[in-house]
């Protein structure tokens, strides 16, 4: 957008239009290709990846903070000079998105083997097309600055080579194989499931109490289940090997009840001897612990139900009942029999698939695992010894670890039809299987032409794990992208899937590309309601972000979200915080609107804040430097919250309500001079606060800069503000502070006797030194203005006048003489109530330097403070105490 800069634009609205920022500025960025890298080949790469969000629906408020942390991180890149790239892209989401597609197809009267594979596939991806679009709009609409010329899919061509080659490559290191072991099992969309695909809820069942018979007539074993179905599937009955009660039937033979199998009396160390009987029934196929235990054992695996959840032939008369209706059947038999011993009710948490809300089986299933102890073995080993991940906060890397050194072998296949297909061929007549990258190489392979690809796909996750590289062109080691941006900066997810995707990208990047994919991670917390509570469809307390930037804009919600908390830790979204960063904004609208009125003809080439500068110039070009440091800092630690803070801080208070107010004696002044120099300081310190405040508020960040004196396209791209030595001015900080609190107190005194500010007083000050004295006289302009004085008057000599309000500021007595309007009685009350307040300071503050523990481990330079403290308040004190004995004489 060229700007004539000898002809400055006024025309900013009274009031800001959160709307018409975003719908001008969002296209003229990405348009403008200021989103792109690769445009500064010789700065350094700074890279994100964005965490793909699933092709299933619209992107939900936990999403809006994650993207927007990334947008904070990837601007302030951006600005400091970096080729910085966040590249965006989507997830195929395999069950989640099957499962919304077929649930679509089921209104309109089809089933997707009515359809066939390939004709389901293709309105799968008429799904994703249309999600995909909604997607790029939700993130333009959020203000998100992503290189959407290299987005990606996870089922793009590039991305399903480097799943193939990594599935190749880990088969024939012997980490991937195919088995029979217990998975978690979706009986309602009939396939395997993600540890992250079970939901666990709390659900009031029943702990059912069964003996079975030895089969030497010798008595009975008692066993407990919560799921008395899975008995007819029962191979063993487990005791610990030093449980005394036990010894003597271990060997020995019990008969199954109502089956009448005849099953052995075990004993193994997993036992809990101190827990219920001591005695658990093992069923291999139907419980992950019992088929550990079966593995040890060698015993038999009988499946008592099909894929569906219905029981099977070996259900005995059960077969062709339901699971839940089998289950009341069999207790009513047990009653009957005398087996079952008792009922007690149970709270205990049941896996439920996420997607189809189906209560999970673990079920025995042939299914493709990934060999996990190696992998994992190599990615501990690298974190223990400094060359890992550096988790933000650290206490993460705890969950980390934990999840590591406990995994399991992967499941990695999937009974759908969306996703990657699992790159392994059969032979049709010998049942050989080859693993290769195609289907002609696998009969290259195999030297066989009847070969039938394997129907699974493979989880989500195993794609997703590889989104750092194979997004960059990765196997392709030549690609430009991998070697530039790879591997990335930082990766920001939720604490949430820690174990799931961050764990699995870890172990991938360092097994084929031996380098962490990430430098840092970023965990922030869960956003949920005001009351805490996880926000959830059946709660109705969702939050649809769109929403929240329809009623306030894209700016106030992202102040919000991203500044609401510490990394880690979850944020409590309310409405009424975002209502604050929207009055945030219009403060700030305001504020430049009021500064661009005073600024008609100034050019970029005008501002000049060289030279002689008056007190409240030094002091606001102090404190923006002070602010830009810190604030650098801070987002290097990735401390948004305290970002925040300090930007609140500085914009409202210290430019809004100080330095503007100020600025006003020169703008309206006669002293041209003086009138540029606050002229030029006012756009330069808005100029620099807009490039602050850009990655939070881009929008009216934009808006406001760009009719600001300014050089350069936009203010993405202005550099960002860095610390300058030259700014700092402590005498100015000193001054300033003194004229705020003189200020204050007057303000402060006008609200006791209820004096409005419109009516002129009478205010005399007595200077405790000379220094303090010049001070106030170089700024008694500022002290008539801003205390509206009728007679202003300050000297050394000062005598304290009788009937007056008076306030103890550092270095400065003060005296409004208010004949007429105050009460002396009032006076004394309120003194003395300042004499408590000072009483229990000093009492503090020696508390602290008569501490050893205090005195001997904080810095000298604390102390010295803290006895400074004591001194002023005690030096209050005692000028407080003299004045109520004059009020009283």
């Amino acid at each position: 957008m060229d700007q004539k800069q000898n002809q400055f634009q006024l025309e900013m609205p009274t009031t800001y239009d959160p709307k018409a920022a975003e719908q001008k500025w969002y296209p003229y960025w990405k348009e403008g290709g200021f989103f792109e890298a690769g445009k500064r080949p010789d700065a350094e790469p700074y890279t994100i990846v964005i965490p793909p969000p699933n092709v299933t629906g619209m992107l939900h408020i936990g999403h809006a903070l994650d993207f927007t942390l990334q947008d904070i991180l990837i601007r302030v890149k951006r600005m400091q000079g970096y080729d910085a790239l966040w590249l965006p892209g989507s997830d195929h989401a395999g069950i989640a998105t099957q499962t919304k597609v077929e649930q679509k197809l089921r209104e309109e009267g089809v089933t997707r083997y009515d359809l066939g594979r390939e004709k389901f596939l293709e309105k799968v991806w008429e799904w994703k097309d249309l999600y995909a679009n909604t997607i790029r709009d939700q993130w333009s609409k959020i203000g998100l600055s992503l290189d959407y010329s290299r987005e990606r899919f996870t089922l793009d061509e590039g991305l399903s080579e480097a799943v193939r080659e990594v599935f190749v490559k880990l088969y024939d290191k012997g980490l991937i194989y195919r088995g029979k072991r217990i998975i978690n099992w979706d009986p309602a969309a009939r396939t395997a499931l993600s540890d992250i695909e079970v939901e666990y809820k709390e659900v009031n069942g029943h702990l059912y109490h069964l003996q079975y018979p030895l089969k030497d007539g010798s008595g009975f074993i008692t066993v407990a289940t919560t799921r008395p179905e899975t008995m007819l599937g029962d191979t063993a009955v487990a005791v610990h090997p030093e449980d005394e009660r036990y010894k003597d039937m271990i060997g020995k033979t019990l008969v199954l009840p109502i089956v009448g199998r005849e099953i052995p009396v075990i004993a193994d160390e997993y036992v809990e001897k101190d827990f219920g009987s001591g005695a658990v029934k093992i069923t291999p196929s139907h419980d992950p612990n019992d088929f550990e235990m079966g593995q040890r054992h060698n015993l038999p695996q009988i499946t008592v139900m099909d894929e569906s959840g219905t029981m099977n032939e070996f259900a005995g008369k059960y077969q062709g009942l339901d699971r839940s209706e089998c289950r009341k059947q069999i207790v009513n038999d047990m009653k009957e029999s005398g087996v079952l011993l008792r009922v007690e009710d149970h709270v205990h948490q049941v896996g439920h698939s996420e997607r189809t809300g189906a209560v999970v089986e673990p079920y025995l299933s042939t299914q493709w695992f990934v060999n996990m102890q190696p992998l994992a073995q190599a990615a501990v080993e690298a974190q223990k010894s400094g060359k890992g991940v550096n988790f933000v906060p650290d206490r993460f890397e705890r969950t980390y670890l934990h999840w590591m050194e406990n995994v399991r072998d992967w499941c990695i296949s999937r009974q759908l039809w969306w996703g990657h297909r699992i790159p392994a061929w059969y032979s049709e007549s010998t049942g050989e299987v080859v693993v290769a990258m195609n289907e002609e190489e696998a009969r290259a392979k195999l030297g066989k032409d009847d070969l039938r690809q394997d129907e699974d796909v493979l989880d989500t996750w195993f794609s997703s794990a590889l989104w750092p590289f194979s997004t960059m062109g990765w196997p392709d080691l030549d690609s430009e992208d991998f070697k530039r941006y790879y591997p990335t900066n930082v990766l920001v997810t939720g604490y949430d899937i820690i174990p799931f995707w961050v764990s699995r990208m870890i172990f991938q990047g360092l097994e084929f590309t031996d380098q962490m994919p990430f430098k840092d991670t970023l965990i922030h917390g869960l956003v949920r309601d005001s009351e805490g509570r996880k926000m959830s469809k059946s709660l109705g307390n969702g939050i649809d972000p769109l929403e929240v930037i329809e009623q306030y804009g894209a700016d106030a919600m992202r102040y919000m979200i991203s500044t609401g908390s510490t990394p880690g830790q979850d944020l409590r979204f309310r409405w009424e915080r975002v209502e604050q960063a929207r009055n945030f904004a219009n403060k700030i609208w305001n504020a430049s609107r009021f500064a661009l009125m005073n600024l008609e003809g100034f050019t970029a080439a005008d501002i000049d804040i060289s030279g002689e500068l008056g007190t409240a110039d030094r002091w606001i070009l102090h404190r923006l430097n002070e602010t830009s440091r810190d604030i650098t800092r801070l987002i290097d630690a990735y401390e948004f919250g305290e970002t925040g803070r300090l930007l609140y801080n500085f914009i409202w208070d210290d430019l809004c309500d100080w330095y503007i107010e100020f600025a006003k004696l020169s703008l309206y002044g006669e002293d041209q001079a003086a009138k540029k120099k606050t002229q030029s300081v006012l756009a330069y310190v808005l100029d620099r606060t807009m490039r602050l405040i850009h990655p939070f508020m881009p929008f009216i960040s934009e808006e406001i800069w760009q009719h600001l004196p300014h050089e350069g396209e936009t203010v993405m791209l202005a550099s960002w503000p860095t610390y300058d030595p030259a700014f700092e001015n402590t005498e100015a900080v000193t001054e300033m502070n003194l004229l705020m609190d003189v200020i204050r107190a007057v303000r402060n005194i006008r609200a006791e006797v209820n004096v409005p500010m419109s009516k002129k007083v009478e205010l005399q000050l007595k200077p405790v030194s000379g220094q303090i004295a010049s001070i106030i006289d170089r700024n008694a302009d500022y002290i008539r203005r801003f205390c509206n004085t009728s007679e202003y008057q300050s000297s050394l000599e000062l005598t304290a006048p009788d009937k007056a309000m008076t306030a103890v500021v550092t270095g400065v007595d003060m005296y409004l003489p208010l004949s007429g309007l105050i009460d002396i009685a009032q006076e004394i009350t309120r003194l003395e109530k300042e004499i408590q307040h000072l009483n229990s300071e000093v009492e503090r503050v020696e508390k602290k330097l008569n501490n050893p523990g205090f005195v001997s481990k904080a810095p000298e330079k604390v102390i010295e403070e803290e006895r400074a403290k004591l001194a002023d308040y005690s030096d209050k004190r005692s000028k407080v105490i003299a004045r109520i004995e004059e009020l009283r004489g």
